[in-house]
């Protein structure tokens, strides 16, 4: 019997939307998350080769006497600029795209449907053209702010650096296939989850329904 393909939904939002929190749910209802997040960090340990790349671009102050990235400053660093961001990006981005392919093959073979992967550059590094559906965790961008400082206690300056190095969620949003509006009270918020979960549902039941007929 030929295995079916697993649905796969990428989940993004920007700084601040709350695309944990929608990833939760989704754990919740027991469908599997491949987190980037996660990924970009695991990687540093998995491959060594990324931290000295990382030193010779980037000098030796961001790597601690144990060899591990200083993280908070050199993110500090590389946000400040969209050409340091984009050469770091070239350095860790096949890396992250390696390990998601992995696991999305491992997923498959264990005979999961639908896989969720949370990818907070889902645009920006065009891996929404390799899903099939696309959502969106949006916030208006003063909401953003507002949670990024209570939650990282950074500067503005800071926040809005790192808000503007990835495509606005306003943009974002036009992109998706589904929005979920993350400004309202985390109830509402679950309720979308829950209806985005039953439209998936049903677009795997067409999608079986062509398969078997062709």
């Amino acid at each position: 019997m030929k295995q079916s393909k697993i649905f796969k939904v990428g989940l993004t939002g920007g700084i601040g939307s709350g695309k944990s929190t929608v990833s939760k749910f989704f754990i919740d209802k027991g469908i599997s998350v491949i987190d980037c997040d996660k990924i970009s960090r695991h990687v540093l340990d998995k491959y060594p080769i990324i931290i000295e790349e990382i030193r010779e671009k980037f000098g030796s102050e961001f790597v601690d006497e144990a060899g591990n990235l200083k993280r908070m400053e050199f993110g500090s660093y590389i946000f400040k600029s969209d050409k340091r961001r984009k050469e770091y990006e070239k350095i860790i981005i096949p890396y992250i795209k390696k390990e998601i392919n992995s696991l999305m093959e491992e997923l498959q073979s264990n005979g999961e449907e639908i896989c969720i992967v949370d990818a907070p550059t889902l645009f920006e590094q065009n891996e929404h053209l390799h899903m099939d559906l696309n959502v969106v965790v949006w916030v208006d961008r003063e909401t953003q702010m507002k949670r990024v400082k209570g939650r990282d206690k950074l500067e503005d300056e800071e926040i809005a650096n790192r808000i503007n190095a990835q495509i606005s969620l306003d943009e974002k949003r036009e992109k998706a296939n589904f929005v979920i509006d993350n400004t309202k009270s985390i109830e509402e918020t679950k309720a979308q989850v829950d209806l985005l979960i039953t439209f998936i549902n049903d677009l795997r039941g067409v999608g079986k329904a062509v398969e078997k007929a062709n």
